[in-house]
């Protein structure tokens, strides 16, 4: 709306100063520059506009023939309408027009008294080069136009091709779950039955613990199961629970600090499992090997921006360790999505630390 009232401010200003320097008739040019300023105010309904555009050119040259017998301002009115009119018509229409105008000012220049068909080239000439110079401007503007919007329904399909991708990798993560559900969770139950029953008929201690073996690995594979299950923001709140469970059935003591920033760390489903099995192995081991029930969880942001954590328990009488089974397949998992991880043993504590790339988004 600015800009249409720009140009009507333009319009209007070339035709007071077209009738104040040229009119002889002042009373019929006002008529006409009434005329010309309602016809113009009817563009902006967008109807009809070549019609428009040629009877205000009608009027232009009307009033220079009738009224003034001058070409200056008559000819500068018709370039502006010219002009104007490349925003509004389509290619077809607006040649259509510019034929028009150049009728217009060939009877403009006609209707002169000292002209010569030098001048009336020249202008039309300069007619031509300023309607096309306009035109390859629009042009230019429709193509900016263009790809804007080229970009943004690519953006648009982007984002709907990671959608997709995230829907057919939680598909899929859906599918091993309840493949691991039906299979492995279903015979760890059965077994847990026949040792039941077992231990019913023969009571030993054997059984006894047996049975909390499978009663272990059950509740690990519901676990398992859980976490590839979940959404890949959801890799957090499985490791409060797995800290729940431990302090509730080993009496552990978890000091667990989330720094700032680590909730908006990008992480795949494969990396939250990573980090949920470090956290669980190094738990493990705090139990097994410290007579200590205390440890520090710590996740924080690294300086790349990856995400750090750092699990550490207090020792009290230091020996030499080794990688075993746990540990090892512990350092695999982090080195498989490139991650890194420190295994180390001080006077006081024994500390596993490291980081895991964030997700490129």
């Amino acid at each position: 709306m600015v800009e249409f009232w720009l140009r009507f401010i333009s319009f209007s200003l070339l035709w007071i100063f077209y009738i104040a320097s040229e009119s002889r008739t002042l009373p019929f040019s006002i008529l006409v520059f009434s005329v010309a300023i309602g016809v113009y105010f009817f563009l902006s309904l967008k109807k009809g506009l070549l019609v428009l555009y040629l009877f205000l050119s009608l009027l232009v040259c009307g009033h220079s023939l009738l009224l003034t017998g001058e070409a200056g301002y008559s000819v500068l009115i018709i370039f502006f309408l010219s002009f104007d009119a490349a925003r509004l018509l389509n290619k077809r229409e607006h040649i259509i027009y510019v034929i028009g105008n150049m009728f217009f000012i060939f009877f403009i220049m006609a209707g002169q008294k000292e002209i010569s068909i030098e001048t009336v080239v020249l202008y039309l000439l300069f007619l031509l080069l300023f309607i096309t110079v306009n035109r390859l401007q629009k042009e230019n503007e429709e193509k900016r136009e263009l790809y804007e919007q080229l970009l943004d329904e690519y953006r648009k399909l982007k984002r709907l091709s990671r959608a997709a991708e995230q829907d057919a990798r939680l598909e899929e993560r859906n599918k091993i779950a309840r493949d691991i559900h039906d299979s492995v969770g279903h015979r760890l139950t059965a077994l847990m039955m026949k040792l039941e029953m077992l231990s019913i008929r023969e009571p030993k201690l054997e059984f006894e613990d047996l049975k909390k073996m499978a009663r272990e690995s059950l509740e690990e594979t519901r676990l398992a199961v859980k976490a590839i299950e979940r959404e890949e923001n959801e890799g957090i709140a499985t490791i409060v629970q797995l800290i729940r469970k431990l302090e509730a059935e080993s009496h552990l003591r978890v000091n667990f600090t989330l720094k700032q920033g680590v909730l908006s760390i990008p992480l795949s489903n494969e990396k939250n499992v990573v980090l949920y099995r470090v956290i669980q192995e190094s738990l493990t081991n705090a139990m097994r090997h410290t007579q200590s029930r205390k440890v520090t969880v710590t996740l924080g942001v690294s300086a790349a921006g990856d995400l750090s954590f750092e699990i550490s328990n207090p020792i009290f009488e230091p020996k030499p360790f080794t990688f075993g089974f746990g540990l090892t397949n512990m350092k695999k998992r982090v080195e498989q999505v490139k991650g890194m991880i420190h295994v180390y043993q001080t006077e006081k504590e024994f500390v596993v630390s490291g980081t895991i790339p964030r997700e490129a988004r």
